[in-house]
């Protein structure tokens, strides 16, 4: 039940990621997946794209995991891995341009992300 807990908090806490570009341009990261799951259905083409393609499907692996009766392991840490690196890579930007914003609209992503890996390791099952 803990594991199926943790999923689903990483799921809505990968959907918080805030992001800032030039032109005072902002969005989070849910508002851009929906986008992306709107052009996903009208242009596939303007989509295809690791840093856009990854997460997402992270996004369904990890909801996927909710639906088993064990929530996979291996389901987990492919699904951390795959939001891992657009979060990852959001929270190294904040950092560089110390944007705090971005910082702490990431952090609950990777604080959950490793207390998830951390408690998999310590159950074995």
């Amino acid at each position: 039940m803990k594991t199926k807990i943790l999923n689903s908090l990483l799921i809505i806490s990968s959907l918080i990621g805030y992001l800032e570009w030039g032109g005072n341009n902002h969005q989070f990261l849910f508002q851009a997946e929906a986008e992306i799951i709107y052009k996903l259905l009208n242009e596939v083409k303007s989509v295809i794209h690791p840093f856009i393609l990854l997460p997402l499907m992270g996004q369904v692996v990890l909801l996927f995991t909710l639906f088993q009766k064990t929530p996979s392991k291996l389901f987990t840490y492919l699904a951390i891995g795959c939001l891992g690196i657009l979060l990852a890579f959001m929270f190294f930007i904040g950092v560089i341009s110390l944007n705090f914003k971005i910082i702490i609209s990431t952090l609950p992503f990777l604080i959950i992300a490793f207390y998830s890996i951390i408690y998999h390791r310590k159950n074995k099952a």
